[in-house]
């Protein structure tokens, strides 16, 4: 295999007549299909008319998270004019999560890359083949609907009724170019070992993240774990129609910060009727709101998530609002227990709609006391409490061990956001593990977001800490695929065939990274959350504005990489340099003409110009001469 000619710039088979050595060759494949692959998808077809990969998806749908997550109430809270891409932009101001994937769907229509999507597909490792140059992926075709799974359902699933109740087949293919685009909120959290009693549990235990629309919640008494996005979204609707719960106990470690979800110009009623032909009607005008909404997250950055002199003071007046609209809209009772003792914006700022006001439905509970036990019909919280702190002796938020009814438990306690990549196993120069590499260097990082040394034509789009915390993330998104687009335009049009970063680049991008990041308000707002792991190693956020990442995005720092031209791609450079150097002769020379003339006045352009190009053309025509002399004396000769 290792003399197999490849085609750079077309998908083919290699050795199709061979059962046990045929492959299938891609220039490049992307895998995931949420929002950051589909971008990728239309971005190599728009920018760079390239129609030759194939993206890789296990799930059952194109979407990802949004695929994914179908609990009641799930919606995007961001507007969907800033929560859309820039090139397809989308203007109903806050959709639901199947109205994000039939968006993504008409994206895909559009830009024509849906026959590009190959579904039920899970891509379970990559090995770089150094003679070769090129990336082995294996691929694992799975039974319809098994990649909604989890990873550890799908492995329990196959400890029980064996392989093939999940896998179809497996296979090998190969790739020049392999981006990554595998979403951070893919395996969500597993039941806590900590807390015993579920296997005794006669009700129904299920994450958030995987929905059972086949479980009856009426009348049922409902514990929801969680107070994050997920949480505040899911359980207001529990209590009314069409789930009609008998109760609802949420459980919460420590509140979260909550601020207005933001209204639409006119209201969401009036903006509901208008918006979308506004947008579509008058010129500019959905740009205006998208930068407006850009130039307000901007801010906000610089108010919360950078600690100045003057944003302090900033952030404590947003802080002092925030408790004022909590205590306008949540039960007196509750005040004490929602009044979060950390700075703002070091856990992820919920957007409220309802959540507040549905604190006063008679059916609903909220508890800050940990959950220390199941059993058949119920779960027992306490003793104790973890908000307000038990040291907090003033408190009324209650203490003593209590047991609750249950009939159904809905975890919404997030995502396993520790392991990157998980679970794709990526194995680079000289047998290298990803995984092993980040451990060895304290933590998941990536230079730009993106790349790492000793894996080669390798890209993860939104990478370790490139997430925004107050911005979209499709912006960074975009912004990330702009990046990779810049990177492989070379390798696919034949000028290049290896990418890689410096290792020197990558660790001192990595070490200022970290250094920004420990004056930030998630290293230093006083709480615990995601972003940070229990090493205290930030590897999701990035500590600059989204202008400065756009800025870097924009313009590569090309030095920062070991970049392997081909023939072709060195004729190419040198003749740019040649050019450069004629350009920057002729530069010298006008201006030296320029100053011979009078001064420089532009009234003199024109005349130098002409004396440049006469100049030029005149010692043109005497190297054309002399080679014209030449030939003529040697054929006299002959």
């Amino acid at each position: 295999m290792a003399n197999a000619t490849h085609k750079p710039n077309s998908v083919s088979t290699v050795n199709a007549y061979s059962k046990e050595d045929a492959y299938t060759y891609y220039p490049l494949i992307v895998i995931g299909a949420g929002e950051t692959g589909i971008a990728m998808g239309c971005q190599l077809k728009e920018k760079l008319g390239f129609d030759q990969f194939r993206i890789f998806d296990r799930q059952a749908g194109l979407g990802g998270t949004w695929w994914v997550n179908k609990y009641p109430g799930v919606q995007c809270d961001v507007p969907a004019i800033f929560y859309s891409f820039s090139f397809r932009p989308a203007y109903k101001w806050s959709p639901y999560g199947h109205e994000i994937v039939d968006y993504m769907h008409e994206v895909c229509q559009h830009y024509q890359i849906t026959d590009k999507i190959q579904l039920n597909t899970d891509v379970q490792g990559l090995r770089w083949l150094e003679e070769e140059q090129v990336w082995e992926a294996t691929l694992l075709h799975l039974q319809p609907g098994m990649g909604d799974l989890t990873s550890a359902d799908r492995r329990n699933k196959i400890e029980m009724e064996g392989e093939a109740s999940v896998v179809l087949r497996k296979e090998y293919i190969r790739a020049k170019l392999v981006v990554s685009a595998v979403g951070g909120l893919v395996e969500p959290r597993g039941w806590p070992e900590s807390i015993p009693g579920s296997d005794t549990f006669e009700g129904e235990i299920f994450h958030s993240a995987r929905w059972r629309s086949d479980v009856d919640l009426k009348d049922k008494d409902i514990v929801v774990m969680g107070t994050g996005c997920t949480g505040a979204q899911l359980t207001p609707l529990l209590t009314s129609a069409p789930y009609h719960a008998k109760s609802v106990t949420q459980l919460m470690r420590s509140p979260p910060w909550c601020h207005p979800a933001p209204v639409p110009p006119g209201g969401r009623k009036w903006w509901a009727k208008n918006g979308v032909r506004l947008c579509r009607t008058i010129p500019g005008f959905a740009r205006l709101l998208r930068l407006s909404a850009f130039l307000n997250t901007e801010m906000s950055f610089f108010i919360i998530f950078k600690k100045y002199a003057l944003s302090q003071k900033l952030t404590k007046g947003v802080e002092e609002k925030l408790i004022d609209y909590m205590k306008s809209k949540a039960p007196a009772k509750y005040h004490d227990m929602l009044t979060p003792d950390y700075g703002i914006g070091c856990k992820r700022i919920i957007f409220d709609v309802n959540w507040y006001e549905s604190m006063n439905n008679p059916k609903y509970t909220l508890s800050t006391q940990p959950l220390t036990h199941v059993g058949p019909k119920s779960v027992t919280v306490g003793p104790g409490r973890t908000y307000p702190p038990m040291s907090k002796t003033d408190s009324k938020a209650p203490t003593d061990e209590v047991e609750i009814p249950a009939d159904v438990v809905i975890m919404a306690n997030g995502f396993d956001v520790s392991t990157w990549l998980h679970p794709l196993l990526v194995e680079g120069r000289e047998g290298k593990k990803l995984h092993e590499v980040w451990q060895e260097r304290g933590g998941a990082q990536a230079y730009m977001g993106c790349t790492l040394d000793g894996f080669p034509n390798f890209f993860i789009c939104f990478g370790p800490n490139t997430a925004t915390g107050h911005s979209s993330v499709i912006l960074a998104s975009e912004n990330m695929v702009q990046y990779i687009i810049r990177l492989v335009r070379p390798i696919l049009n034949g000028d290049a065939k290896i990418v890689e970063v410096k290792k020197e680049a990558e660790i001192e991008w990595t070490r200022k990274i970290q250094e920004e990041l420990k004056d930030s308000v998630w290293m230093t707002g006083g709480c615990q959350s995601w972003y940070r792991n229990d090493d205290n190693w930030n590897a999701t956020t990035y500590p600059r504005s989204q202008i400065d990442y756009s800025i870097r995005c924009m313009f590569p720092r090309y030095s920062h990489y070991d970049i392997a031209y081909t023939a072709k791609g060195l004729r190419k450079m040198r003749l740019r340099r040649a050019f450069r150097i004629v350009a920057l002769v002729l530069t010298l020379m006008g201006t030296y003409k320029m100053r011979q003339l009078g001064g420089g006045s532009w009234r003199n352009v024109p005349f130098v110009f002409r004396q440049i190009l006469t100049m030029a053309t005149v010692q043109a025509l005497g190297k054309v001469k002399s080679g014209v002399e030449g030939l003529q004396k040697v054929l006299v000769g002959a």
